[in-house]
């Protein structure tokens, strides 16, 4: 049984790669080289991150916009080298988180982005996310060392989550216990080495985004009273579980949309 599943994942990789190589081809080299090579990509990602949210931080709504737009393009050009199993990830990621944004931000307000609004970078940002764990995890080094870049990341998250409970500002009793969500995706996970590439850019987000003010987590969940951090320590654990949706979705989403196709083409 443990064989076949293996082998079941070694031929989807062989698969995807091939779909990324044909449809990479179709795109001018230096294009090619930053979207679909790993460590370029990865790169490209925090150059934009840092660059954007230090922007957003300090505009208005017209600068938010017209932000939404560029990160918008960046996620249609990050989707063209990816076979059809990615893409529809992707899609799914963007979908769920914008769904848990609604809930999280504007109705439960465990967190408020500086403009009392849902930015329109978000819901692509979503998608970029997933998609730069997914390339770190494709990186050389991280891929030849994948067990230790897992096990690092579980230490990391739960050195915060201990720093949260002990000396940090913040009591950040929700982030450990996100922590212990993460440990578990990352131990016993589908796919531990694209989660503990989510940690390490959620990680940067989240610090980044609550220094520069993009944001703000609330000091307490809304109406549970346990105490939050800003941002708190176990937070990639609910984008985590976006992944989790996209694997399990993945497969039926693009199912029905090849259907619709065929039906389309009688």
């Amino acid at each position: 049984m443990g064989s076949g599943a293996s082998a079941g994942a070694y031929d989807e990789q062989v698969i995807t790669q091939q779909s990324r190589t044909r449809t990479a081809d179709s795109l001018p080299r230096p294009v090619r080289q930053a979207f679909s090579r790993p460590l370029p990509y990865v790169v490209l990602v925090f150059i934009l991150t840092t660059a954007g949210l230090a922007l957003d931080s300090q505009g208005g709504l017209a600068e938010q916009h017209l932000l939404g737009l560029v990160v918008t393009g960046f996620l249609l050009m990050s989707l063209v080298p990816l076979s059809p199993i990615e893409r529809t990830r992707t899609l799914v990621v963007i979908v769920v988180a914008t769904i848990a944004e609604v809930i999280g931000s504007l109705i439960w307000g465990a967190y408020e982005y500086r403009l009392s609004n849902l930015p329109l970078f978000v819901p692509p940002g979503h998608g970029i996310v997933y998609l730069t764990g997914l390339r770190i995890s494709e990186i050389g080094i991280v891929r030849r060392n994948a067990r230790r870049f897992v096990l690092a990341v579980a230490l990391a998250a739960g050195t915060w989550a201990v720093l949260g409970l002990t000396v940090l500002p913040r009591s950040d009793v929700a982030g450990a216990i996100g922590v212990a969500f993460l440990i578990v995706f990352l131990l016993r996970g589908r796919a531990p080495t694209v989660y503990a590439g989510v940690f390490v850019m959620v990680a940067y987000l989240e610090l980044y985004g609550t220094w520069i003010g993009t944001w703000t987590w609330a000091e307490e969940l809304p109406g549970t009273g346990i105490t939050n951090g800003n941002p708190p320590s176990g937070i990639a654990a609910g984008y985590v579980f976006f992944d989790i949706c996209a694997l399990a979705l993945a497969p039926l989403v693009l199912a029905q949309i090849m259907r619709a196709r065929q039906r389309l083409s009688w």
